[in-house]
């Protein structure tokens, strides 16, 4: 039997305000538990809530980006659940009019693009926090997050693997940092994922029971989640049972998924306008304002570096995976205009390697694109080998020489042999000694030519340019 999985998921992207959504209240992460709850957050009597316009504009600015409709006007709604950490007994969201409607975002999966559609983009307030790890026989409440303004960014279920849920949640993640209206950080809880899961028979139109797996907070567990979710609601169909719709949690430490409780419609919030909330107007001027602020986005600089730099989607797509990336390989293609291929190799292999090795971002990277640039360019001109090139990395790196590529490269005395008759007397001197393999290359043994390249390479201590070395013993072996 062929199966298909179906993924939607609903990411709580929490803004990069200051203050709460409907207080002044601070969103500072890490304060001392219910040291950052004010009266409007703990829902005291005659309190009222005021709308955070800056929350509001990261909304819009979302909405943009994805090419989604900006409501107007746009309603806030109580989302009514009892929960001990929901001081109000409601959750100030959006329902029937959310701020943006629609929008797609266009994801890779290898060599495979493929577009994600959005269903909605809502404003809501996000709820306090249970603590329960340093309680006996009781649990603690901190309401410091109640109150912290989140926008739930909800997908269509276009997802057809693990893969590319991870792909499209990487690519919102890219997008709401490079925007600045998160700062992405899954460990704090600034980026957090839900994932709706179903099966479905290939071929059919229907969907399928879907099962939510709540708050996961990291990629690698995404793509485990989904894809132990999918084998067992497989296992169980195949087997004559039906699946439930419910609400499900992933222990990694077990890696499954376990259920939290059956899942809740709509209706059972019992939804209505929020009365302290006026509707929203949002004018055109607004969205208009906001839009001119906006970087280039991901999309328009990928596709501006395959025209104007002649790479690949694939190496376009990683450059501009972050915008910090981005903006560190433009500044060091800057320098070196005609080589872009050369800077895109080095920045995706060399420094993203070591980057992730060390588990550093680039902001934090020990050597600058203008040194990285300065590398560049002595293996643009046969100072220096690709080989000897790593070498000088490493100690820029290290911070030899403040990072100098030109003294480190005089300092380990790496500067490449280029002299034409000094190489040609090394050839003659190779050539001579190894009257054999001479023998064999004319003879059509190929072999016998990358012997005497190496043999020639060894005799300058690795310092001799291959590319030289190269011409000079084909000419003299024709």
């Amino acid at each position: 039997m062929q199966w298909e999985i179906v993924i939607g998921l609903e990411v709580h992207a929490q803004l990069s305000t200051q203050s709460k959504i409907f207080s002044g209240a601070s969103t500072a992460y890490g304060a001392t538990p219910n040291s950052q709850a004010c009266a409007v957050d703990l829902a005291l009597p005659g309190v009222l809530p005021v709308l955070n316009k800056g929350a509001v504009e990261r909304a819009i600015k979302l909405g943009v980006a994805v090419g989604g409709k900006i409501n107007s006007p746009s309603i806030f709604a109580r989302k009514n659940y009892f929960y001990p950490d929901l001081p109000k007994g409601y959750q100030i969201s959006q329902f029937e009019l959310p701020v943006v409607d629609g929008g797609s975002l266009k994801i890779q999966v290898g060599e495979t693009e493929k577009i994600v559609n959005l269903t909605r983009a809502h404003l809501e307030e996000d709820a306090g926090k249970s603590l329960h790890k340093d309680f006996h026989g009781m649990s603690g409440i901190d309401l410091n997050r109640a109150g912290t303004p989140l926008l739930e960014i909800v997908s269509e279920p276009d997802m057809r693997s693990s893969a590319e849920a991870v792909a499209y949640a990487k690519k919102l993640h890219s997008l709401v940092r490079w925007i600045g209206i998160c700062d992405g950080n899954m460990q704090e809880g600034s980026f957090r994922c839900d994932a709706n899961v179903s099966v479905r028979h290939k071929g059919t139109e229907k969907l399928g029971t879907r099962c939510e797996i709540k708050n996961l907070n990291s990629f690698r567990f995404m793509e485990k989640a989904i894809e132990y979710e999918a084998r067992r609601q497989i296992e169980i169909i195949e087997d004559g049972g039906s699946i439930r719709q419910e609400t499900r949690l992933y222990d990694a430490d077990k890696n499954e998924t376990r259920t939290m409780r059956s899942k809740e419609e709509a209706h059972d919030y019992r939804y209505f306008p929020d009365p302290d909330l006026l509707p929203l107007e949002i004018s055109d001027e607004w969205i208009n304002n906001l839009k001119a602020t906006l970087p280039e986005l991901p999309e328009a600089r990928r596709d501006r570096y395959v025209a104007t730099f002649d790479l690949s989607s694939y190496d376009a797509e990683t450059l501009t995976s972050s915008r910090e990336l981005a903006d560190y390989f433009e500044a060091v293609v800057k320098q070196l205009p005609t080589q872009a291929k050369l800077c895109a190799n080095w920045v995706m292999g060399e420094v993203s390697g070591r980057l992730n090795k060390e588990g550093i971002e680039i902001t934090a990277c020990p050597i600058n694109p203008t040194q990285l640039a300065a590398l560049l360019s002595r293996i643009n001109d046969s100072t220096i080998s690709g080989k000897a090139a790593k070498d000088v990395f490493n100690s820029m790196w290290s911070g030899e020489h403040a990072g100098d590529a030109d003294a480190i490269i005089a300092a380990k005395g790496l500067k490449q042999m280029s002299d034409s008759g000094e190489l040609e007397k090394l050839v003659d001197e190779v050539l001579s000694a190894n009257a054999q393999q001479v023998a064999d290359y004319r003879g059509g043994k190929q072999k016998a030519f990358n012997s005497l390249v190496g043999q020639v390479m060894k005799a300058s201590r690795g310092k001799a340019n291959p590319a030289q070395v190269n011409a000079i013993l084909k000419q003299k072996l024709a």
